[in-house]
């Protein structure tokens, strides 16, 4: 069974993969690094109603599947993790300053790719048949 999410005037299941770089792709994501960046989305995830699905925290980039409430965009999402995470990390391990002499942490840009269980095509099919459905006989409108 599906399970959605609701708001206080909403429900929805949105789901996004996101893959983002370290500038360069240096290979600083290990050991204690690491482990401190995945504590810290966790933390900014929780404060803001993005549930982690699954998500791996690799050498030089980080993977997550997530859950997002409608009142957040994936840039914000992004920006928010990316961000955040950046500023701590560098506060943390001053040793980064080495690589990183510019304070930018991660590389420019990400991926987002959009993810469900209903495709384009059913999508399709359902608006093209929702008229026969009851109720719904009269009060039908294309709009295209």
């Amino acid at each position: 069974m599906r399970s959605y999410r609701k708001g206080s005037h909403t429900v929805h299941d949105l789901k996004v993969h996101l893959v983002w770089v370290t500038k360069y792709r240096y290979q600083v994501l290990t050991k204690q690094i690491g482990y401190r960046l995945r504590n810290i989305i966790r933390q900014i995830c929780d404060s803001h109603d993005i549930h982690i699905i699954q998500g791996r925290v690799s050498k030089d980039h980080v993977h997550l599947y997530v859950s997002y409430p409608p009142k957040l965009s994936v840039s914000d999402m992004v920006r928010f993790m990316k961000g955040k995470s950046s500023r701590k990390i560098q506060e943390e391990f001053p040793q980064l300053g080495k690589r990183y002499w510019g304070k930018h942490f991660w590389g420019i840009g990400y991926a987002a790719f959009s993810s469900g269980h209903v495709t384009d095509d059913m999508i399709q099919e359902y608006l093209k048949h929702h008229k026969n459905y009851p109720n719904h006989q009269n009060d039908n409108f294309v709009i295209e």
